[in-house]
């Protein structure tokens, strides 16, 4: 079926006219042979990123070094492990070691909570939010993964939703200004379900909006990968999990993630662009990235779907 974004989408080429716009409750609409560009995401590396201990320690600059070793297309930085002292020199200079090492940074990540009641805190993420569009637009990054939050005690669930689509519309406006799209990541609270996940996507009415699909985190449901599929369409960005959880019986069941079935329903849904790993096994990550990165590869390969 034709959705009114592939309508709206087709109309405005055949006329060769930008001023047709789609609307942006509606799934992607993309054209040409889905591609998918691998990208390690820096939380997979947070024990190295976040020790204290010297020799076991890296940085945002060898974290980028080691994306390169792997011969990555991309690295995905995360906030948490920035400098706590972050300046525009700072932000270049890890921009020209990207760019040095063959890299592009294929997404960035934040902390938030816009479930909050009005107050401070939510002034603070919203705040939090802004300052790092503008550090990530800097780098380059084009996509920003967000949260959502979870409801607070004692709330009501829909208010909760409800604020949370309102304060995204008002980050939403610093990310369209920056040319950066704020991604949503189903990730627990209000976005364990997919049809909560799905009224915020398209509650939100900003054309810089969109979804970061975690393969991992629709730990909730009895088939992850439908889930997955129904949030697919929207994706502005992608991440792969070597474990998914589904309930069985009430119980979370872990089993290792499929990757032929991720990868084919993202092609499905015409997805096209970065594949980040976040590695979050029990191995160490110098050696379970090395592994999930291989079967990565190969299924990737199997589908014809492995970007250059």
């Amino acid at each position: 079926m034709t959705t009114r974004r592939e309508f709206l989408g087709w109309a405005a080429a055949a006329v060769g006219t930008t001023s047709i716009t789609a609307s942006p409750i509606d799934p992607f609409m993309r054209k040409g042979r889905p591609v998918l560009k691998l990208s390690l995401a820096a939380y997979s590396m947070r024990q190295y990123l976040d020790t204290k201990i010297a020799d076991r320690k890296i940085d945002m600059l060898g974290f980028l070094d080691y994306c390169a070793g792997l011969s990555l297309q991309g690295a995905e930085p995360t906030s948490y492990y920035f400098p706590k002292e972050i300046t525009n020199e700072y932000l270049n200079d890890l921009k020209r070691h990207a760019q040095l090492r063959g890299l592009d940074l294929s997404g960035g990540a934040i902390r938030n909570d816009f479930c909050r009641k009005p107050g401070p805190q939510l002034d603070a993420d919203l705040k939090h939010c802004e300052q790092w569009i503008d550090r990530y637009a800097r780098l380059g990054v084009r996509a920003i993964r967000v949260f959502a939050g979870s409801t607070p005690k004692g709330d009501d669930e829909k208010e909760a939703v409800k604020r949370c689509i309102a304060a995204m519309d008002k980050a939403c406006i610093p990310a369209e200004k920056a040319g950066v799209f704020l991604a949503l990541e189903n990730h627990g609270g209000v976005t364990a379900k997919v049809d909560t996940m799905l009224e915020i996507v398209k509650g939100v009415q900003s054309k810089w909006f969109g979804v970061n699909l975690d393969s991992g985190n629709f730990r909730d449901s009895a088939d992850p990968y439908a889930d997955l599929a129904k949030i697919a369409r929207y994706a502005v960005n992608a991440q792969i999990k070597v474990e998914v959880t589904r309930k069985v019986d009430g119980r979370g069941k872990t089993e290792e993630t499929d990757y032929r079935k991720v990868i084919q329903l993202l092609k499905d849904a015409r997805y096209t662009g970065w594949l980040a790993l976040e590695y979050e096994g029990k191995e160490d990550p110098y050696v379970g990235v090395l592994k999930a990165l291989d079967k990565l590869r190969n299924a990737l390969a199997a589908e014809g779907m492995l970007g250059s």
